[in-house]
């Protein structure tokens, strides 16, 4: 008989590059990019490498795709998706504003299921989504939802929505940050006071795997990405 080692699991990294841009990167070389963002926003600039982007709306802050290098598939629309092997990105509908649209028009929620882990990033989400979209982000392990208010959820708003959907980790984004972000959106401070009994992880990138999930922090703020 023979000793055979315990199959690794693949390794998720994801980097934050303010906004609402995150990259997320598999362990097998795999990039893709979140809601790009375009030189006129106050974060840093850099130009991206992808092979899959999503974005949620048009707008000039989550629809740049001339800063992404290459030629990456490109996700829009509603409805599931299956762009390369082994990666499955889910759209859902959803408003911009809290009156139907009428104000900045429709949101798209992506949920992306790749290396076992289920991933939302819930764009420029302004209002809480009808039932059925709340029944599909259940179960969830990373949410990346937008708190600085104005154009998007506000933190008490973004707070009663992870209260509700209870994912293993969240992320927020979309804030202002000292010189950083919108300067009429509110900061992650706003929305982390909303969760006193948790001590949020304050790191450069977040490295996890399907098994190892339940050790990284409820609430974890992302540096922003420099290099």
């Amino acid at each position: 008989l023979t000793n055979s080692a315990p199959l690794k699991e693949a390794t998720m990294l994801i980097t934050y590059h303010g906004h609402s841009e995150f990259l997320l990167e598999t362990e097998d070389g795999l990039r893709m990019l979140t809601d790009p963002f375009d030189p006129t926003v106050p974060w840093p600039y850099r130009e991206a490498q992808a092979d899959l982007v999503t974005c949620s709306h048009g707008h000039f802050d989550h629809a740049h795709l001339d800063k992404v290098q290459g030629k990456p598939i490109v996700l829009r629309e509603t409805g599931p998706h299956t762009p390369m092997p082994g990666v499955r990105v889910t759209g859902y509908p959803s408003f911009h504003d809290d009156q139907g649209g009428t104000k900045r028009g429709s949101n798209v929620i992506f949920i992306y299921e790749v290396e076992s882990l289920r991933i939302a990033h819930l764009g420029d989400l302004g209002a809480r989504p009808e039932q059925e979209v709340l029944n599909a982000l259940q179960g969830l392990d990373i949410l990346l939802i937008p708190v600085g208010g104005t154009y998007t959820l506000d933190a008490e708003q973004a707070a009663a929505l992870v209260r509700d959907l209870r994912p293993r980790v969240t992320i927020p984004m979309h804030y202002r940050q000292g010189e950083h972000g919108f300067p009429n959106i509110g900061t992650a401070e706003n929305f982390l006071s909303h969760f006193p009994e948790h001590k949020p992880a304050r790191q450069p990138l977040l490295r996890v795997t399907k098994g190892d999930i339940g050790e990284v922090p409820p609430l974890v703020v992302l540096e922003v990405c420099q290099g």
